[in-house]
């Protein structure tokens, strides 16, 4: 992030000159160094404390002004402390008694007047502190999000037009202090109006802007708040954060949590001064315990993605069999030289996300098998670099392990470079380097084979022999014995690119990697196919899931492999006409489908290895059990009603939330990271081949061909059959006693009208009202006293933000999410998750207009609906990614406030510098070629605003900043595109 702030604005002021504002040039030389930059970041985190800062803290602080961490490998040193004092100039390090480490600010020419401002500032407890530089650094997007791209940061150089002063918001706060004198305060009426701001806090108890109080005080007392300026230091009355800028609008105000109660001596002789608000220094807490921060750095280098605060007293009393203490959560301040902590739902301070330090990362090594080709001296070889996408083709071409396969990356600079390259060696050592050949090759040697006359190959020899060569195909990943006559010189001019043949294990079959069963089904499934790779550790070695896209829904090999361990004998062998006792239904789906569990050897086995679980989980830590990499396909265990049972993940919403199935019961659900434990190995092989003991059933004559049920039906089937005493089933056809037959007494229920339902929903402009005493109906009143979010900030005219094109149609109509907050939306997305997979179907007033959350393709979505159609069907707008769907009624929920915080992400755009018109398939094509799920730079060219937020519409360049060389102006290459067709014509 550093090299890339400085690139972006060395780039940019170079093109704009003396017009850029003067405390841009204070703070900033053009093309300045890394060093530079980074000196001038520390700077300004020392010289706003004149005490010092301790160095266990620096990086904290260092890392809340910038979004970075201080790059001291980056420089060449081993550890914080070296660098530090090889820049003198900027830190002066002292050491106190106790042995710890205080950095103080350096004083140089250029900072000396800043240095004699700090010298002076009053103590902190009083007003008139003085706030010195203050940068902020555009906060990354850590690992929550994910697309299927780079973002705009990875290869920055600014456009060509304006400043981007989105990249680097330069706040210089240098407050003077002001010599007139405060006018003396009435201490009653102080008193008075910080009673009603608790009162107006109770009513805003999930924390209101700083900025609109004075508006909300208005409105509630009919009195003008004159003190809005002094709410923040009224640490008794309310809490104040500052989430993303120093801007006052972006400060959250919050209710204290627990209201402290000072209690100050009798002192009859001498009477204090009134103040204008109590003391604010908090109670002291006492510090952590080394052990527990070292407990809590062990988690966290389990959790790399991060780990939800909220999570860790759990966490620390199953894999430390210890107490966490709860004060910390109210106070996350106190690990502040731990680890990073984050809040991605700045509305919400209960929330946060905590990541270990970068420089107390431990990274685990995973075995890794022998490299196939051996050091080699005298060539120089380029590493082959894995692809940055998440997902990319791989062609597999040989198995020997699931901890050692073989496979090339196909793709324009991997394969399709190859095949250039090697139609090169063809033609070459067919003509001039015929006569090449290779008398006395040595082991290790890189060399050309001709394999075949139609072929020649990169080669590296690992065995010789009188007549005869063995040699490893390094782009092919094969080992060949050919004759000495066709072993060639290799020419440097060949070995421009990287050997294509490289390794990776499956993620998963670890315990399996040898196994036949497993290596025969990966060998009829991958070898020497093209599939598709998902990257769940990026090492030398990748772990990998592999995909066949090949058929009409994708096959994790992967689970497949796994699956094929499976003891057959131990699955249900069900038969038509047959009567089961003592079948335990264990879900009941939306579609009616129901899973039962059948008395079998599977589930007699099965409950017995369940039981050894739970004992072990009881008498031992499951430290090392925890899940640290969850990927689609991966069996582990989750609680269902207080006890351990098989699961595997089917899902990821980024890197906190995940759907799972409950594999013996046939339930889904959807859980945090946390709430997964690893399968203890000693139970692992025992336990994987037991099939899934939950069994899919459809009921007889009841619309089976039916997608949704009616709610009613479900939450009567669920009421009837769910976890009821054992029942008894008759296989495919019904019973013969219709009194006390499911299917008969579902099939007369008056609900069941499948025609008279829905025609409910018919009218459009009618709300589906519920029958009479139905406690969870809202009603349209309700649904709109809720209240939207707010407008989502965007820059002024005429600057520029980072942006993910998340939906194009053509130039005038595609849709925007600004790329700083997307972190939040996923974070948002995977709350709702959490949320409402956990509610019960529940009938609610459906109303054009109205903004609702829907399901849409295993995700919550906050949509508003556009119509209401007959077909029990729903056409809905999403608000945060601009696309439009059809849903079945059943899948929308009431969107309850604290998921209407986050402003709506999707913005309507239209290109700027093009002349709007009717738009042509072909254009309309090329447009979205370049910019849809793309993330660019956008400039503001105007805006126009609505009545609700998504009405709102901007006209924007684009700009595709990727390029090493040039920046690609969209509107550009739209206006040649219409230039060529125009002359076509």
């Amino acid at each position: 992030m550093v090299s890339f702030c400085h690139l972006l604005l060395g780039r940019t002021l170079e093109k704009q000159g003396p017009a850029v504002s003067s405390y841009i040039d204070f703070v900033f030389e053009c093309r300045m160094s890394d060093m530079e930059l980074v000196k001038k970041m520390l700077r300004a985190v020392l010289q706003s404390s004149k005490h010092g800062v301790a160095m266990a803290r620096l990086q904290g602080d260092y890392r809340a002004l910038t979004a970075e961490v201080i790059p001291y490998r980056q420089f060449g040193h081993a550890n914080l402390e070296s660098f530090l004092r090889s820049i003198p100039g900027v830190v002066r390090l002292e050491r106190s008694s106790a042995g710890e480490v205080t950095c103080f600010a350096g004083v140089c020419e250029e900072t000396a007047h800043i240095a004699q401002l700090v010298a002076r500032q009053k103590n902190v407890k009083k007003t008139g502190c003085s706030k010195l530089l203050n940068f902020q650094m555009r906060a990354k997007s850590s690992s929550l999000f994910s697309h299927n791209g780079n973002t705009c940061t990875d290869k920055r150089k600014a456009p060509v037009k304006g400043i981007l002063f989105d990249k680097f918001n330069v706040i210089c706060m240098c407050d003077v202090i002001s010599s007139v004198q405060q006018k003396p305060v009435n201490r009653a009426d102080v008193e008075v109006v910080q009673g009603r701001i608790k009162q107006l806090l109770q009513k805003y108890c999930s924390g209101v802007w700083l900025s609109k109080i004075p508006q909300l005080y208005r409105d509630m007392f009919q009195e003008e708040l004159h003190m809005h300026k002094e709410v923040e230091t009224w640490t008794h009355v309310c809490t104040v954060e500052k989430p993303g800028s120093n801007n006052i609008v972006d400060r959250l105000v919050y209710p204290v949590l627990e209201p402290l109660d000072f209690t100050l001596p009798e002192t009859p002789k001498a009477h204090p001064p009134l103040l204008i608000t109590p003391p604010s220094t908090p109670p002291s807490h006492q510090p952590l315990t080394p052990e527990i921060k070292q407990k809590l750095r062990q988690l966290l280098n389990k959790y790399s993605h991060g780990l939800w605060a909220h999570a860790l007293p759990q966490l620390f009393q199953e894999a430390f069999g210890c107490v966490f203490p709860r004060y910390v959560l109210e106070d996350l301040s106190l690990l502040a030289d731990t680890c990073m902590v984050e809040y991605p739902m700045p509305d919400n301070r209960k929330r946060a996300i905590l990541y270990a330090l970068p420089c107390q990362v431990q990274a685990q090594p995973r075995p890794r098998p022998q490299p196939l080709v051996m050091p080699c001296t005298g060539n120089h070889v380029l590493p082959l670099i894995i692809p940055t996408t998440e997902f990319l083709s791989v062609l597999v071409m040989e198995v020997s392990s699931t901890d050692n396969i073989v496979l090339r990356f196909v793709g324009e600079v991997y394969s399709k470079a190859l095949e250039v390259l090697e139609e090169a060696m063809l033609q070459f050592y067919s003509t001039v380097g015929a006569g090449l050949c290779l008398l006395s090759p040595k082991i290790g040697q890189l060399v050309a084979v001709a394999i075949e006359e139609d072929a020649v190959l990169r080669a590296q020899v690992h065995q010789v022999t009188e007549d005869n060569v063995k040699v490893y195909c390094v782009d092919h990943g094969f080992f060949e014995v050919v004759s000495r006559k066709k072993i060639l010189q290799l020419r440097d001019q060949f070995l421009t690119i990287p050997f294509q043949a490289t390794t990776c294990q499956l993620a998963g079959l670890e315990p399996f990697s040898t196994d036949a069963v497993v290596l025969k089904s990966l060998d009829s499934l991958a070898v020497g196919r093209t599939l598709l790779a998902e990257i769940v550790e990026r090492e030398d070695t990748p772990l990998i899931v592999l995909y066949d896209t090949s058929q009409n829904e994708d096959v994790n090999v992967n689970a497949v492999c796994l699956k094929a361990l499976q003891d057959k004998s131990m699955e249900n062998p069900l038969q038509v006409n047959s009567v089961y006792t003592n079948v335990c239904v264990t879900n009941v789906c939306s579609d009616g489908s129901i899973y039962c569990q059948l008395p079998s050897r599977g589930q007699a086995k099965l409950k017995d290895i369940m039981d050894k679980i739970e004992a072990h989980f009881i008498s031992q830590l499951t430290w090392e059990l925890l899940v640290s990499k969850p990927f689609c396909g991966k069996v582990c265990l989750a609680k269902h009603k207080g006890k351990w049972a098989r699961a595997e993940i089917i899902n990821l919403h980024g890197s906190q939330v995940l759907d799972i199935l409950f594999l013996d019961l046939g339930l889904p659900a959807s859980l945090e990271v946390s709430e997964l434990r690893e399968i203890p190995p000693i139970y692992l092989k025992e336990l994987i081949t037991i099939p899934p003991q939950a069994i899919k059933c459809i009921l007889e004559e009841l619309n089976a061909d039916e997608s949704v049920w009616p709610p009613e039906a479900v939450l009567w089937l669920r009421e009837t059959v769910l976890n009821k005493v054992p029942i008894s089933i008759y296989w495919h056809l019904c019973s013969q006693d219709l009194q006390s037959s499911v299917n008969h007494q579902l099939a007369s229920c008056p609900f069941w009208q499948r025609d008279v339902y829905f025609s409910e929903i018919a009218r459009v402009s009618e709300p589906i009202l519920p029958e009479a005493g139905d406690s969870s109906y809202t009603s349209p009143a309700q649904l709109n006293a809720l209240t939207l979010p707010p407008p989502l900030d965007l820059p002024l005219v005429g600057q520029n933000v980072d942006v993910f094109v998340s939906v194009a149609c053509h130039p005038g109509h595609f849709v925007l999410q600004p790329w700083q907050d997307l972190y939040k939306l996923v974070v948002l997305m995977g709350e709702m998750i959490l949320f409402y997979n956990k509610q019960e179907v529940t009938q609610i007033s459906i109303q054009k207009n109205n903004v609702y959350a829907a399901k849409i393709d295993n995700n919550w979505h906050r949509v508003l609906v556009k119509g209401v159609l007959t077909n029990d069907l729903v056409s809905v707008y999403e608000l945060d990614y601009g696309k439009y769907e059809l849903i079945n009624y059943s899948h929308l929920q009431p969107l309850i406030d604290e998921f209407r915080q986050l402003p709506f992400q999707g913005i309507s755009a239209q290109l700027a510098g093009v002349k709007q018109g009717v738009w042509g398939e072909e254009a309309s094509m090329v447009f979205r070629n370049h910019v849809e799920k793309k993330p660019l730079v956008a400039q503001i060219e105007s805006v126009e605003e609505g009545e609700c937020p998504w009405e709102r519409k901007i006209s924007v360049y684009l700009v595709d900043t990727t390029q090493e060389d040039n920046d690609i102006w969209i509107h550009n290459i739209m206006v040649e595109f219409l230039d060529e067709i125009n002359r076509d014509a």
